[in-house]
């Protein structure tokens, strides 16, 4: 297997990352421009001082993705984080060991590993409250096999997609869980 260091030293630096996006670039860049850190938050000091690097497993196309990195990138500005990208769809093998519920590729999924490059944290692919909204939002979705089933699944994806792109509640709640996990 794969050892986390070489992955890492595979992927694409964060910059890079975005210049190359094809999907969702500009409002990733909005959502990275208009998210605030909170002020005086102690933990973001405590984390500065663990010098984690950042292995974010991803695609540009994924709107989860468009929302979460933009406030990962916040935190890492802060504390000093190297961030890279691993594109989930060029070797399956490192997403599959991060599967969501077992079977689900999602992304993106943030690694943060230790000066030796040893996993110390996971997070993703989504905040708690993200999660449940999206679980509301799609619970109306008639079964993949009904006919309808393609053009309302592309409904909801443009409404939670909208929804990530405004809702600051949900950046904070991501923020909020990703500090949490690390501190």
């Amino acid at each position: 297997m794969t050892k986390l260091v070489t992955y890492y030293e595979q992927s694409q630096p964060i910059k890079e990352y975005l210049n190359d996006m094809t999907t969702n670039k500009e409002e990733l860049i909005e959502i990275y421009k208009s998210f605030q850190l909170p002020k005086n938050d102690e933990r973001l000091d405590k984390i500065k001082d663990k010098n984690y690097k950042v292995l974010v497993i991803t695609e540009d196309w994924c709107g989860d993705a468009m929302m979460n990195i933009p406030v990962l990138l916040n935190i890492a500005d802060y504390t000093n984080m190297e961030v890279k990208v691993f594109h989930r769809d060029e070797d399956t093998n490192l997403i599959d060991q991060y599967l969501t519920n077992g079977t689900a590729r999602s992304i993106p999924i943030f690694v943060f590993l230790n000066e030796k490059h040893e996993q110390e944290h996971v997070w993703g692919p989504r905040a708690i409250t993200v999660q449940k909204f999206v679980e509301e939002t799609r619970k109306d979705l008639p079964s993949k096999e009904d006919s309808s089933f393609p053009e309302k699944e592309k409904e909801v994806h443009h409404k939670i997609h909208d929804e990530y792109k405004k809702n600051t509640q949900f950046w904070d709640d991501v923020y909020e869980s990703i500090v949490s996990i690390l501190r």
